[in-house]
């Protein structure tokens, strides 16, 4: 294999055990199993790749995909999905919320992320910004006020560190960027996304005020998120996927 793209394609059904032709168009990524195994439940199929590290599920053309946790895997999975050309990938993350005014349970719609951590940079010099594509969030914008809900907007600082909670000098520099919120690979999906001429966006789950100690994650905490929030996250990725499906509508914003 000397191209990249004679390994993507052997790679991508290696880490997902699902062969090329069986790929939606339309990708959902996650970072968690019960988001696929809810949408295979949804949908009565089998999930996919429980014995591979990305386990996925096919229904409705979109695919789901839990690629695991932290910017390396992100950039990952986006450089495998460019084998199939996807029409376009939506990301349902959780984040930490920044702002006093975020609550667990608030929907953050990022019209940009802050690479802060270091994968992106393998893509793009730093000072490339790492963008959504602007019509797919213009869908996911629609379908949640179609849902009867508000959400948020803003930038999310993504960082390869995952215990900063303690740190004060890292938390004072989170409250100087003004960031919304903190994940871990919403900037290199964005980023990766566009280098590999992907339509990319992203709807993100407050699931803890990590500026606050009562509001640092713990198990019980993230329990609650999920019996609470996770399900109507995922019907709004799912619909405005399918918003985009069945309208026929591209979601490419530029020429790449």
């Amino acid at each position: 294999m000397e191209t990249k793209e004679q390994i993507v394609s052997n790679w991508l059904p290696r880490y997902t055990g699902r062969h090329l032709e069986q790929f939606s168009k339309y990708i959902l990524l996650t970072n968690f199993d019960n988001y696929v195994r809810q949408f295979a439940k949804w949908h009565d199929v089998e999930t996919c790749g429980k014995e591979y590290p990305m386990l996925n599920a096919t229904a409705g053309g979109i695919t789901i995909i839990n690629f695991g946790l932290g910017s390396p895997n992100a950039a990952l999975v986006m450089d495998l999905l460019s084998a199939i050309t996807p029409k376009a990938i939506l990301f349902l993350g959780k984040c930490g919320g920044l702002k006093e005014i975020t609550r667990i349970g608030d929907l953050i719609l990022p019209i940009a992320a802050i690479r802060g951590e270091g994968t992106s940079n393998d893509y793009f010099p730093p000072e490339v910004p790492a963008l959504p594509a602007f019509n797919l969030q213009k869908a996911v914008s629609t379908t949640i006020r179609d849902y009867g809900r508000d959400y948020w907007t803003g930038t999310v600082y993504s960082t390869n560190r995952r215990v900063w909670e303690h740190d004060a000098a890292f938390k004072a520099y989170l409250e100087k960027i003004r960031a919304t919120a903190i994940d871990m690979e919403t900037a290199t999906l964005f980023t990766t996304g566009f280098y590999n001429r992907i339509p990319t966006g992203a709807l993100l789950l407050v699931s803890d005020q990590p500026m606050i100690s009562s509001g640092v994650k713990t198990e019980d905490s993230d329990r609650k998120v999920t019996a609470n929030f996770v399900e109507k996250h995922i019907h709004i990725g799912i619909d405005s996927l399918n918003q985009l499906i069945n309208n026929g509508l591209t979601v490419k914003h530029l020429r790449f």
